[in-house]
């Protein structure tokens, strides 16, 4: 491999992670080159973040007009929806986004090549780090390479390949009756039921999207509650405003089994499912659902199918790749492999875009000499973009109580907050936790109109150790959403007044 071009850094996955840390590594005057085997972006903006934002507006938009309008004095008729469409935008926009990306490597001289990545050899004293571009094979989520196209090496390469949704043993996917993620976005027809297993942010967001254009959901959640990360209040409020919504929920149940049923032409009957459900504690009892299609959103896995050559040995944790970072003051995100790093969903929980992009500067930057402040973990927000929205940053009050603090709570219900009645978005609240005596925030969750919006100011609050009487004393316009987090800050030290 004596003609093999060089790079000073070469990163594997053109997602958040992947693109940013790629370009951020250019700017600081490092050969870069990336390497992705579908379209740049990765699951985040070709199949997940963007395009069911787009879905989830379009959802939105429905639901108002058409559902809510009559409260406000408006009335439509004959109001159809171009189902095919929807999708199809949604699709138009991933599209757009990807050739944006690509428009960005050029502009920041990063070499772009498409195809399937594999480490062959990892760092000496005497090599780099060789890496095979391979034609890939397999499916979206899964697969490795065939043939090989190009050969490699760096100083460093960069692992940011991202994750892959887990599948249940009871119900293997099919790709057309049980899905995954990836197809419930590009479903060619509007199911008139779908069953969902599991209540995280995903599922929640499929939920919300297909019951807003009237597909009848069921939504199975293992543990007691949906979305049951978030602070139990956040969770409660959730279920009741989406059961009113019009779904249907079975918290502390799990899947026994799927029957596949045939489509038949003498009934002209579709082909369905028939699920049976049963209680997580192993109780008697079962519960059947019959839906057209089952979305299993149970979780995801890391993403390195076929990257690694069989004598590297790179330590893997409970499915994703094994790096030490948060337990070190100035984290390089080295796997057990030397010049070989790993950034993302690939490393493990939070999986979050946002968190990706900012592993990735932190890791080049330091790659480049660079000190940084690095990823604060403990003011990480985390949103979930049905309507009511849900976010969050910090400790929830379950946590906050398990690890003994001494806190004080401040909520402000948007029943009566006056922007959000105005704009009929009075369904939620705003939470926030402090420490005593000093009134820093520990954690703070909202469930309302723009909340995925809102959290932003107390992700800086709790990130320049603010306390409440910080914001307390920050004015706050009138009339406003935000408000509400003012009123929240009042609450914690006993003072609120519009509540």
């Amino acid at each position: 491999m004596a003609d093999a071009k060089h790079y000073d850094l070469i990163v594997i996955g053109g997602g958040p992670g992947g693109y940013v840390g790629a370009i951020r590594a250019s700017q600081l005057g490092l050969k870069t080159a990336c390497i992705e085997r579908d379209n740049l972006g990765g699951v985040c903006l070709n199949w997940g973040c963007i395009p069911s934002k787009a879905l989830l507006h379009c959802a939105e938009l429905y639901r108002e007009a058409v559902i809510d309008g009559a409260s406000w004095g408006l009335s439509f008729e004959k109001v159809r929806v171009d189902f095919k469409k929807v999708v199809g935008s949604s699709r138009d926009i991933a599209g757009r986004m990807s050739k944006g990306i690509a428009f960005l490597f050029r502009k920041n001289k990063v070499d772009h090549f498409q195809g399937h990545a594999r480490i062959t050899s990892h760092k000496t004293a005497h090599s780099p780090v060789r890496v095979e571009v391979l034609k890939p094979a397999g499916d979206y989520y899964h697969g490795s390479g065939s043939a090989v196209t190009q050969s490699l090496t760096a100083s460093h390469v960069l692992i940011a390949t991202g994750a892959a949704p887990k599948e249940l043993s009871v119900a293997p996917w099919d790709g057309r009756t049980v899905i995954s993620s990836y197809e419930a976005l590009n479903l060619p027809k509007q199911p008139t039921s779908i069953l969902i297993v599991g209540s995280g942010a995903i599922g929640m967001e499929f939920a919300y999207f297909f019951n807003a254009f009237g597909t009848k959901v069921t939504v199975v959640e293992l543990l007691d509650r949906i979305l049951p990360v978030e602070d139990d209040d956040i969770s409660k409020l959730a279920q009741r405003v989406f059961a009113k919504q019009g779904m249907t929920f079975h918290t502390g149940h799990t899947i026994k089994t799927l029957d596949l049923q045939q489509s038949s032409s003498k009934t002209k009957k579709a082909a369905g499912v028939v699920a049976t459900i049963v209680d997580a504690k192993d109780e008697p009892k079962t519960l059947r659902v019959d839906c057209d299609v089952v979305l299993v959103a149970v979780g995801v896995a890391g993403r390195f199918d076929g990257l690694f050559a069989d004598d590297l040995n790179v330590a893997i944790d409970r499915d994703h790749i094994k790096v030490a970072y948060r337990d070190v003051a100035e984290p390089t995100y080295l796997t057990s492999a030397p010049g070989i790093h790993a950034v993302g969903d690939v490393i493990g929980p939070p999986w979050l875009a946002h968190v990706a992009m900012e592993e990735a500067v932190a890791c080049v930057e330091r790659l480049a000499g660079h000190r940084t402040l690095g990823v604060d973990y403990d003011s990480i927000p985390a949103c979930t973009y049905c309507n009511p929205q849900i976010a969050s940053i910090g400790l929830t009050e379950r946590e906050v109580i398990g690890q003994q603090i001494d806190h004080q709570v401040g909520v402000c219900s948007l029943k009566s907050h006056g922007k959000a009645v105005a704009v009929g978005a009075n369904e939620g609240f705003i939470k926030i936790i402090t420490s005593k005596p000093y009134g820093e925030i520990l954690g703070a969750h909202i469930i309302g109109t723009d909340a995925s919006e809102l959290i932003a100011e107390l992700g800086l609050a709790k990130r320049l150790e603010a306390t409440a009487e910080d914001i307390i004393s920050t004015v706050h316009a009138h009339p406003t959403m935000a408000e509400a987090i003012h009123e929240a800050a009042l609450a914690t030290e006993g003072r609120m007044v519009h509540g």
